[in-house]
């Protein structure tokens, strides 16, 4: 990774990422805001389900869009955060999210999507 990729990492907040359908096998690409916590790459998305995460979940593989400070295209892998105590402690330690999460944790611990973002070589 470059150095203009991995300052991007370091501050930047909203991405795109390319998954593939898990029924269709197409390319889906939608922006979606990343969270640093304890040196982990982390998406997650309010309570609810979500097209993109059960695309990670049928397909792991997929494509991070650095777009704001830098631009790049970064092959990673998406692995699944399902564990209620790392939810929470996760969740609870994004700076990021505390605004939107507030005091309904336990509805995001249940509800929300969430996978570490695991930057690949493209294999």
């Amino acid at each position: 990774m470059d150095k203009a990729a991995a300052t991007a990492l370091s501050q930047d907040k909203v991405i795109d990422i390319t998954t593939t359908g898990r029924r269709s096998g197409e390319a889906h690409r939608i922006e979606i805001w990343y969270h640093r916590v304890e040196g982990r790459y982390l998406i997650t998305g309010r309570p609810g389900p979500r097209s993109w995460y059960a695309d990670l979940v049928a397909n792991p593989t997929f494509t991070f869009h650095l777009k704001e400070s830098a631009e790049a295209d970064l092959p990673a892998r998406a692995i699944p955060i399902t564990k209620p105590q790392e939810k929470a402690r996760l969740l609870s330690a994004a700076p990021s999210l505390q605004q939107y999460i507030g005091d309904d944790l336990d509805s995001w611990v249940q509800g929300s999507p969430l996978v570490e973002v695991v930057f690949t070589d493209g294999d």
